[in-house]
């Protein structure tokens, strides 16, 4: 096939065993890895000899206990990892060009905190730091931040929104030639190139500035993976990537249309988002190989484990004490992820599954397209999304951990770019330069706050 000057943009996504639910119980993972820092440097090191664009922490910030007892939870096999931010400082020295990007709530966060650590990141990685935005949607978060059951939706939008406003604005507090340094004059800064925040609004009261200077990318990269109407709304207004899940080319391009047109209402460039859906890829050497690799994986599957992940997408209902080779019955929405519960249910009626069928099915790619077959099937479907406007590019699941990485690296990125499909090398030194997306000028370069010009002035 020919070249294209249009390229893939792909994130590696990194669960310490792997995507799949099963993964730590596979021969070949690393059931402890997500403590190790030596595993983890490892496969930042792999995703970027793949010229990965980023790798991708997820990130909650408590353990989903929706297990009826202890023993049940001891079968999830998730429970303890590196907080991200922490982790991506770490790998920062032992990466060059691959972008680091975490997920940090919005809900259970102070908007400086978030300013203060990704700018820092952004310094210690040269311009790598990219935020993945979350308003988060659990119950069990919530009880770790002094309350009984999580914010309704929209005010957990609602809050975003003013989180976003202020911590943008304290990225801005310094314009990015502020700083003098100048021993002679004994100026440590420019006064004209501060710029007060002073914030007061319905969540947050903040006056700034930060203390720390306006980052090599300005902001870090702002990712985003809300998928409801106020989730894609805030995409539009905010994201720069936008992580999505679709199973089916339809259901991608549905997406990919609906929220470029959003983008472009308010007021930005669409060409300047990039929609990047998740893939769960199974990569063998022939068709037989991939579907021995995740019948592997599917047999380490705790169905008690299963049936708890099930509940958990489709927002708390108890699937466990339904007839288990039944279909699946009418699903009410609820607060909590409301596009997954959506598209999980749609993939029962679709595919005529049974509830155990289900969440089987939903253990693997957790709502994810699945992909089994050889480096060129595999390019054959990601081609077929990106080039019929389902996507800018894919954030890669890999099943289990490292080998899932490493395969894909090996087999699948040689024969993308032997299709012109995805770069041979990194264009630039920083996430925003290898996205192709613009660093944000500072919003009041040249400007003097009133306060500060009356002061100088008296």
């Amino acid at each position: 096939m020919g070249t294209t000057l249009r390229k893939m943009k792909l994130g590696a996504f990194l669960p310490a065993p792997g995507h799949h639910v099963a993964a730590w119980r596979h021969p070949d993972a690393r059931a402890d890895g997500g403590l190790d820092l030596g595993y983890y440097t490892a496969l930042a090191r792999t995703a970027e000899r793949g010229k990965f664009d980023l790798m991708f922490l997820s990130d909650g910030v408590g353990v989903r206990t929706h297990y009826r007892n202890s023993d049940e939870l001891s079968r999830w096999g998730r429970m303890v990892h590196f907080e991200p931010l922490t982790l991506l400082a770490a790998l920062a020295p032992s990466t060059e060009r691959l972008g680091l990007t975490a997920t940090v709530s919005t809900t259970y966060n102070e908007p400086f905190h978030v300013a203060r650590k990704f700018a820092s990141l952004d310094f210690l990685s040269q311009g790598r730091a990219g935020w993945n935005i979350v308003t988060s949607c659990t119950d069990a978060e919530a009880k770790n931040f002094n309350r009984d059951t999580q914010l309704d939706h929209a005010t957990r939008y609602r809050r975003a929104r003013e989180f976003m406003q202020v911590v943008t604005g304290l990225w801005d507090s310094w314009e990015d030639d502020a700083f003098l340094y100048d021993k002679a004059s004994g100026r440590y800064f420019d006064p004209d190139k501060l710029h007060i925040l002073g914030h007061q609004g319905e969540f947050f009261g903040v006056k700034g500035p930060l203390n720390v200077a306006r980052s090599p990318q300005g902001y870090p990269v702002l990712v985003q993976a809300g998928a409801s109407d106020d989730g894609q709304d805030f995409a539009a207004q905010w994201g720069e990537v936008i992580f999505s899940a679709s199973q089916t080319l339809t259901q991608a391009q549905t997406f990919y249309r609906g929220v470029k047109e959003q983008v472009a209402r308010h007021g930005r460039d669409p060409e300047l988002v990039k929609i990047m859906p998740g893939v769960f890829p199974v990569v063998g050497r022939s068709q037989t190989e991939a579907e021995e690799m995740y019948g592997k994986l599917q047999e380490g599957i705790d169905m008690v484990v299963a049936l708890g992940l099930l509940s958990d997408r489709l927002g708390g209902m108890d699937v466990s004490a339904l007839p288990l080779d039944e279909p699946l019955p009418e699903v009410t929405a609820t607060e909590r992820s409301k596009s997954r519960q959506q598209l999980v249910y749609e993939q029962a009626r679709r595919d005529n599954l049974t509830v155990r069928q289900l969440a089987l099915a939903v253990a693997g790619g957790r709502g994810h397209r699945v992909i089994l077959g050889t480096p060129e099937t595999i390019v054959d479907q990601l081609e077929d999304w990106f080039i019929h406007d389902g996507a800018d590019g894919f954030n890669i699941m890999p099943p289990h951990l490292p080998d899932g990485l490493t395969r894909f690296v090996d087999l699948v990125i040689p024969e993308l770019q032997r299709r012109g499909l995805f770069r041979l090398e990194y264009e630039g030194c920083t996430l925003r330069e290898n996205l192709g997306l613009p660093r944000p000028a500072h919003p009041r370069a040249g400007h003097v706050d009133a306060p500060d010009a009356q002061r100088r002035a008296g």
